[in-house]
């Protein structure tokens, strides 16, 4: 199928008065097209006008017309995302033997620097112009040397790396949420019921499950929806600047506070403050955390004045917060503070049947993310790259299937992505490392019997010294039903 692409130029639209063919029908009676697909930023009477001319002109020749207004007629950017959003929506429909040709002559010069672009990155194409009453092949006068293709890719490139990270927009919802599993809509329907709510959510999950996207919904739907969500990771903040984060400092509080600056609290006040991975602050931080959760009220480092605040807390962790509250590692205190209302994000692979419907989900929205990257081609995925997604475990849940997609429809050049093409994209599993018990030679020399008898004794003495010999809190850490199993067993063993 061969398909002509051009926009509407005002000779064009002046052929019928004039008695003659124009830019568009000169070129449809010289080439054997089998459509035009035309881009019109003229009013739109004009355009159908022309559109059922043309039509007539060349009743061979499927005719597709689409008003394009453009806020100028140089609008580069909205020109390049016209064209090339409609040049992908035909090839979606035309099928892989489709040959492309775009004339350079309707339009104004951008709109032809456009057309070349795309002609020599993007959607390999023929270029044609008419001259002295003659239509004429255009050679392609560069290939995207060097010197060029940085400049075009630096804004795709910033928008890839900030969209690899998930970090979800200001208007993420409840509709982002895509599920239909039962665990899944339970978890929505729990996060709907703390949303109107004013005391602080926890929300656990590994990584990668879209502690962030919850957060963001309920704070979406909350009371507080008007006001900021300030988005801190507790994680990142170097240990000695963590209280300089959260409650501020005043000028010269030490050396570098050349200035005052208000903490995170005060910037949400009347908000949300979302504390991303809260298992990682340092016990000192989580002393002083604890007394804002409490008074609500913070201190800045290096000045004495009090200052109220209006701030519901959203904590997200990857840890199990009950058990590192447990063996000492976060205050119990502060625990009990934040999970007031407590929800557990399930892992992809516990998600029953969302795993097809995100894939469907994420390619058309990276995909879309990326249409404005001169190199990239709107791709899908065959029965086998499908097959392949959804044998694999996830252990990055949604964020490692996102990033996954993004490098095959990067590294692929097909259109159609292959099984191959997600091997390639696929990283290796992280498989923690052992103590080397479950890779003994079995032969001489292997007692099953001794083998497991040491490794429940370590078991059981880490989780009594861990809760102090409080031995129902221990029988927890371990998975025991009671306290009396967990003497049963250390009879047993004798210890």
């Amino acid at each position: 199928m061969r398909i002509l692409f051009a926009w509407i130029g005002r000779a064009d639209l002046d052929a019928e008065q004039r008695s003659f063919a124009g830019p568009i029908l000169d070129a449809l009676r010289s080439r054997p097209f089998d459509a035009a697909y035309l881009l019109c930023n003229w009013p739109e009477a004009e355009m159908e006008r022309y559109r059922d001319w043309l039509a007539r002109a060349a009743p061979t020749v499927r005719i597709v017309a689409r008003l394009a207004l453009l806020p100028q007629p140089n609008a580069f950017t909205e020109i390049y995302r016209h064209a090339s959003a409609f040049i992908a929506e035909a090839l979606k429909s035309a099928g892989p033997m489709t040959t492309l040709t775009f004339h350079l002559s309707p339009g104004t010069p951008v709109m032809a620097s456009v057309w070349l672009l795309l002609a020599t990155s993007r959607f390999p194409a023929e270029l044609i112009e008419s001259s002295a009453g003659s239509l004429n092949t255009v050679q392609h006068p560069f290939n995207l040397p060097a010197e060029i293709l940085p400049d075009l890719l630096r804004e795709p490139d910033r928008r890839l790396a900030e969209s690899s990270a998930e970090r979800p927009g200001a208007e993420s919802s409840f509709g982002a949420i895509v599920t239909r599993s039962p665990a899944m809509k339970r978890v929505v329907a729990l996060a709907r019921k703390a949303a109107p709510r004013n005391v602080p959510l926890l929300i656990e999950g590994e990584s990668g499950t879209g502690k962030e996207l919850l957060a963001r919904a309920v704070h979406s739907v909350s009371p507080r929806a008007g006001k900021t969500m300030v988005v801190v990771n507790c994680g990142a903040i170097p240990a000695n600047l963590v209280e300089s984060r959260l409650f501020g400092h005043n000028k010269g509080a030490f050396t570098g506070a050349d200035r005052a600056q208000p903490g995170c609290f005060e910037e949400a006040d009347g908000g949300t403050l979302f504390l991303d991975e809260v298992g990682e602050l340092p016990l000192s931080a989580q002393v002083a955390l604890l007394r804002v959760l409490q008074e609500g009220e913070v201190t800045r480092i290096g000045e004495n004045i009090v200052r109220k605040v209006d701030v519901r807390v959203i904590a997200a962790t990857n840890r199990d917060l009950f058990t590192e509250t447990i063996e000492r590692r976060f205050r119990e205190d502060l625990f009990y503070r934040l999970a007031v209302l407590r929800i557990h994000l399930p892992p992809l692979r516990e998600r029953e049947g969302d795993l097809p419907l995100l894939l469907d989900e994420l390619l058309a929205r990276i995909n879309e993310e990326m249409a404005d990257d001169p190199l990239f081609k709107v791709k899908d995925l065959d029965a086998g790259a499908r097959t392949l997604l959804l044998a694999q475990r996830w252990p990055g849940n949604v964020r490692e299937l996102q990033n996954t997609l993004r490098r095959a429809l990067v590294w692929s050049d097909r259109q159609m992505l292959q099984a191959d093409d997600i091997a390639d994209a696929l990283l290796p599993e992280i498989v923690p490392r052992t103590d080397g018990i479950l890779d003994r030679p079995i032969g001489k020399g292997l007692n099953l019997d001794q083998i497991l008898r040491d490794v429940e004794t370590h078991y059981i003495s880490r989780a009594l010294d861990s809760t102090g010999g409080n031995k129902s809190r221990a029988a927890r850490l371990i998975g025991y039903s009671s306290y009396q199993q967990l003497d049963a067993r250390r009879a047993k063993l004798g210890l």
